[in-house]
Parts: structure tokens; C-alpha cells; sequence
């Protein structure tokens, strides 16, 4: 997992609330554990005017003009920037896969759903919740800026906006220690490595008959 301390990136402003993982990434697109290549099916109900299978090449694919994903002005954007309840619906860690490979590294949004909330953090994207009045400004600033940048300071746990305005926002401290890091589940035991493989060899030498 790479390691999250501070990212300069443009910003997408998806408006809406509740914005579930299926919608985030249909379900069809599920049967791949692969962690990788989700990035072209994220909202694809949205993005395409046709349906979507898997492995299909989706460069010829109709795209919906109206998707806001879909601007121009938007290309790139490494900033999410969304209202409550954000990743509601079911459980699929599909859904940050989506999202990441989409380009996303940040989230803002008034309020996660929890267990998405928890999965981003599991695969290297910083969900923010700030308050729903921060929220608004910057979505009023997003659409009125094209090329609208923010300063997402993990270390600081700061966002920083381009007029200089600076917005704390509040993380758990393990979490934070892991995304500056960069360790997910598995880095975290391999920090253990040492003491991993002293014990397998004490266990190899105790009981030989499991290795037979």
C-alpha cells in the first residue's frame, strides 16, 4: 500500500447523498478479487449509457455527457468531494478498489457509511468527514473554479483550501499512523517477520510431524 501524507490533487465534486457501492461499482463487476482494473467500471451505471460486463473493453462504450466524472474539467481528479452517507448498501471492498484505481486518494463528504469508511482506510484512501457547512462551501467553490486544487495534509490533519482557509478534521491515530506508513493489514505483520519466522522454526523443531 503506498504511503499517504500529503496529497496536492484536483478536486470532483460528485452532489449527492447516499451514494451506495453498488452504484460505486455494480455488482456484476464482483467476481474478480484481483484488487485491480476496477477503475474504468467505477460508476459505470453513470458513466455509460449502456450496461457493462466484465472484461469488456470500455473505450468504445457511449459515455454519458451529464456525468460529472465524465467532464473534461474534472480529468485526473485525485479529490473526491461528496455529501452524506457516502458507500451505504453492502459490504464489497470492491468499492475502494473502484475508487483507487480510478485515481481517487481522498474522500470529503459530510458523513461514510462504516464499513466502507473502514475499507478505504484498509486500502490507502483518506475518507474525511468534515462538517456539512465546509462541505457546502466547497462545493460552491469546486463549481465556480475549474482546475479547483486542495491541500490534503494528513500529518497536519488539514485541508487546505487555495484562498488560504484551513479545515482540521479528526482521524484515529493507529489509522493515521498506518496510511503515513503506507502498511495495510499485511505490513503490518510483516513488521513481524522476524519474530514470525523464530517462532515457526521453534514450532518446526517441536512439532516435526506437522511437516512431514
Amino acid at each position: 500500500m503506498d504511503k499517504f501524507v500529503r496529497l496536492e490533487g484536483l478536486v470532483a465534486p460528485l452532489d449527492r447523498s447516499n451514494v451506495d457501492t453498488d452504484a460505486i461499482i455494480p455488482k456484476q463487476f464482483l467476481k474478480s478479487i484481483k484488487r485491480s482494473g476496477f477503475g474504468p467500471n467505477a460508476f459505470d451505471e453513470w458513466r455509460y449509457l449502456d450496461v457493462g460486463q466484465p472484461g469488456q473493453d470500455c473505450a468504445p462504450r457511449p459515455k454519458n455527457p451529464n456525468f460529472v466524472l465524465n467532464q473534461p474539467r474534472y480529468q485526473g481528479a485525485e479529490v473526491l468531494l461528496t455529501r452524506a452517507n457516502f458507500g451505504c448498501g453492502s459490504s464489497r471492498e470492491h468499492a475502494p478498489w473502484a475508487l483507487l484505481d480510478f485515481g481517487f486518494k481522498a474522500i470529503i463528504a459530510e458523513s461514510f457509511a462504516d464499513i466502507f469508511f473502514n475499507n478505504c482506510f484498509k486500502n490507502g484512501i483518506l475518507p474525511i468527514e468534515l462538517p456539512a457547512d465546509e462541505v457546502a462551501a466547497l462545493f460552491q467553490q469546486v463549481e465556480a473554479t475549474p482546475g479547483y486544487t486542495l491541500v490534503v495534509d494528513l500529518a497536519a490533519q488539514l485541508v487546505l483550501r487555495p484562498d488560504s482557509h484551513g479545515i482540521p478534521f479528526k482521524i484515529d491515530p493507529f489509522r493515521k499512523e498506518c496510511l503515513l506508513n503506507g502498511w495495510d493489514d499485511i505490513g503490518l505483520t510483516l513488521r513481524h517477520a522476524e519474530k514470525i519466522k523464530v517462532f515457526e522454526e521453534k514450532r518446526r523443531a517441536q512439532q516435526p510431524w506437522l511437516f512431514a
